[in-house]
């Protein structure tokens, strides 16, 4: 994982609206969300930056939410934005593969943290918190780039995924813990007006590990 001050400089460099993965109405991710989540279930943003997504989430009637950034001053820019609203929101400045959620949640948002975790333990890491961060099916969002998305994002290497391979690692990371439900393509214009393809997959929590090699 890059460290605090990288993501502190990437978004002191530009205005929030300038950044390569600025959405102003997070789209892919409200449908899933709207899809999977009721009202008065708890739900984490991890990576949550400067993201417009908890506005629409409280506009929602969704809630209690949690945002999760290794970044403090992209959280320090949200909360300037939600104003009054930013007491209706828990706040975490952390790197998510460290992170110990005091709670758990009905839902676990990802846009675009996994694909940078190019290291074999981060990812065990994530997993790992991921699976105590959810309560009994619970439900897991994550996007990553595609398979012909970009290979880099704001100086760092990545690593692509399609829906089978991202399932595939979810699984060897937490053998027989998650369920894959729905995979989606997005194809996001920066604000330069490039493409980058993305895929969002959906994944619940088993109560109980299933094992494969049970007749």
């Amino acid at each position: 994982m890059a460290e605090a001050s990288h993501w502190d400089a990437v978004y002191q460099a530009r205005d929030e609206e300038a950044l390569t993965w600025f959405e102003a109405s997070p789209g892919p991710s409200l449908e899933l969300i709207n899809e999977y989540l009721s009202q008065g279930q708890a739900l984490v943003d991890v990576g949550a930056g400067a993201s417009r997504l908890v506005e629409h989430l409280l506009e929602a009637g969704f809630g209690p939410v949690m945002l999760v950034d290794l970044s403090p001053h992209a959280l320090e820019v949200t909360r300037e934005r939600l104003g009054a609203n930013r007491q209706d929101v828990e706040w975490q400045a952390a790197d998510v593969t460290n992170w110990s959620p005091a709670r758990r949640y009905a839902l676990w948002h990802d846009r675009a943290v996994f694909h940078f975790l190019t290291g074999e333990s981060d990812r065990a890491r994530y997993v790992a918190t991921m699976t105590k961060a959810l309560g009994p099916g619970g439900i897991a969002i994550i996007a990553t780039f595609a398979e012909d998305g970009p290979m880099t994002c704001s100086g760092l290497p990545v690593r692509r995924y399609s829906p089978a391979d991202l399932a595939a690692e979810i699984d060897r990371l937490a053998p027989g813990r998650f369920e894959p439900l729905k995979a989606l393509r997005h194809e996001h214009i920066t604000p330069k007006g490039n493409v980058q393809n993305f895929q969002l997959s959906v994944f619940r929590k088993r109560a109980v590990a299933q094992d494969k090699n049970a007749p």
